[in-house]
């Protein structure tokens, strides 16, 4: 069972950038397709980005599309979320998720097995 845990996060002016990590363990990192959504209050959880098993297919929300880039390290056994040109509507919690698959160019936007417990990016105007 593979654990994740979120890093930095914060408080940013909007235009600004962050770069969001999930490191994970407990399981084989390269087994698992990977995906970072966000909760903002009062709103459901959405999918921002995936990257496949490969790291070669990926899949970013019209939301954040030009703006966010997801990618994956795996000699770190880490997940990267690039954020630039943030706008106060990324205000939110965002959270890693990992989900194993048959296919090394998987790119899930539903359906996750595993969950890090989040990190908060606030920006202001």
């Amino acid at each position: 069972q593979v654990q994740l845990v979120e890093s930095g996060g914060g408080l940013v002016q909007a235009g600004g950038s962050l770069r969001l990590s999930c490191a994970a363990s407990g399981g084989t990192f390269s087994n698992y397709a990977m995906g970072w959504f966000r909760q903002a209050p009062g709103k459901e959880r959405e999918f921002v980005a995936a990257v496949s098993r490969s790291g070669v297919t990926t899949d970013i929300a019209d939301s954040v599309k030009g703006r966010f880039t997801i990618s994956r390290a795996s000699a770190k056994n880490t997940v990267y979320l690039l954020m630039n040109s943030l706008k106060t509507e990324d205000t939110a919690n965002y959270y890693c998720a990992a989900e194993p698959t048959p296919s090394r160019w998987a790119v899930p936007k539903t359906e996750y097995d595993y969950w890090g417990q989040g990190t908060q990016v606030t920006v202001s105007s």
